[in-house]
């Protein structure tokens, strides 16, 4: 079925939600039950009407008359699924198509004001992992703990790093973010303090999830590590760093990454991001086998992070980044997870890490932006930020530029509230 280029509903131009993008969500009517739906401009299609009518049940059979748990039955079906029921969905909003833009009635039942909806997390998450792909966050991290000769540890280039997350504090956009409490030490103290964290920080990342899994002791082969993925989200791995600074050896983040991870509602498949593919770029050393993949690739998506305190109307813009920044790819990510056997599920959540550029204005987070807090950032509002104080709201979007259109991922928002 060829794609429409133009729907029935009038999407402006800078709409992150045009007919060629259609991702997949989970909402909840002020009166109803969760259940499952599309983004199409400023609107919300229920796809549980249009099963009951028969529109897609032929391909989803049944299930997508519910909320997370039935989207994560959706997403264990599978590419060929997934496709299919993407491509009856545009037709169904193509302009040329009179079922629906004909048919008030159905119209009316079919169709939710985004504004007027509850977005929940879309999927239960059983597992959270978090990479740390992103080449030049890695260095200038390892910059400001071991000096530019010492900054990639040696392993950094030869595999995909990651720690294992906490995926109860897995939170949807909206969510406000409470400071967490913990131990820190400074280098003047003899022993550590308990009390809430002064360096509080966010992380722009973005997140995919598991579709189909595999079985345990049987690895994903890189050739058919996409198969696997049913789409993406913007993330923010907010961060606690003077905690992570004094629990993180030997063993790695524990209370600094565990009480809250943001992510955006809207989960924006492959399909939609293909025409935004581009090479990956050439890795130094070549990975080893399980690892190479030829015409392994990438996307071009292009990420900012705003700053509001509570003296400001308007979000500031504190970094502009890209999703090409990452030097390892999606397809890497899984096959090195599974690579030891272990059985990824549906609704895992599987994180880029902070997403740096190589310029100081495309840097990924406040520790980055700031030096470790040495260079405060001027805010038009005539504060300054070395890292994030009670009632700032951090807003991340992301978004592909097409041919008069855009493809987005909407945002991922959350506010920093007072430790209790």
């Amino acid at each position: 079925m060829a794609q429409p280029v133009r729907s029935f509903i009038e999407v402006p131009r800078d709409s992150h939600f045009p007919i060629q993008n259609l991702p997949f969500g989970v909402f909840q009517p002020r009166h109803g039950s969760p259940r499952i739906g599309v983004a199409i401009g400023n609107l919300v299609l229920d796809l549980s009407i249009l099963e009951e009518l028969g529109y897609l049940d032929v391909v989803t059979e049944g299930i997508v008359a519910g909320g997370a748990r039935r989207q994560r039955i959706f997403m264990a079906l599978g590419r060929p699924a997934w496709t299919r029921t993407r491509e009856l969905i545009q037709h169904l909003l193509a302009a040329e198509t009179a079922t629906l833009r004909d048919n008030t009635q159905l119209r009316d039942r079919v169709f939710y004001q985004q504004s007027e909806v509850t977005m929940l997390l879309p999927a239960r998450i059983g597992d959270y992992t978090d990479f740390y792909s992103s080449y030049h966050h890695a260095h200038n991290v390892g910059t400001m703990l071991r000096g530019p000769e010492n900054a990639l540890m040696p392993n950094w280039k030869w595999l995909p790093v990651a720690y294992h997350g906490r995926a109860s504090s897995v939170v949807i956009s909206g969510t406000d973010v409470k400071r967490p409490r913990g131990q820190t030490k400074t280098s003047e103290g003899s022993a550590p303090v308990f009390g809430p964290s002064r360096s509080l920080d966010f992380e722009l990342e973005a997140a995919f999830f598991i579709g189909p899994g595999n079985e345990l002791g049987r690895p994903v082969p890189i050739e058919r590590a996409e198969d696997h993925i049913f789409g993406m989200v913007l993330m923010n791995d907010w961060s606690a760093r003077d905690i992570q600074t004094w629990e993180y050896q030997p063993l790695g983040p524990f209370l600094a990454k565990n009480f809250c991870t943001s992510i955006s509602p809207w989960v924006v498949t492959l399909e939609a991001l293909e025409p935004f593919r581009k090479p990956l770029e050439r890795q130094d050393p070549l990975p080893l086998s399980y690892l190479d993949r030829a015409n392994d690739s990438t996307f071009d998506i292009h990420l900012e992070a705003g700053l509001r305190t509570d003296a400001m109307r308007e979000p500031h813009v504190v970094t502009r980044t890209n999703f090409q920044n990452l030097y390892w790819s999606l397809a890497q990510q899984v096959a090195h997870h599974t690579i030891g056997g272990c059985n990824l599920q549906t609704g895992d959540l599987l994180a880029s890490g902070t997403i740096s550029g190589p310029t100081e204005e495309s840097r990924g987070c406040m520790l980055e932006l700031t030096w470790r807090g040495a260079n405060p950032l001027k805010l038009p509002s005539d504060e300054t930020r070395k890292w994030l104080e009670d009632g700032d709201t951090l807003t991340i979007t992301g978004w592909c530029e097409g041919d008069n259109y855009r493809v987005g991922f909407g945002e991922v928002t959350g506010r920093v509230t007072a430790a209790t």
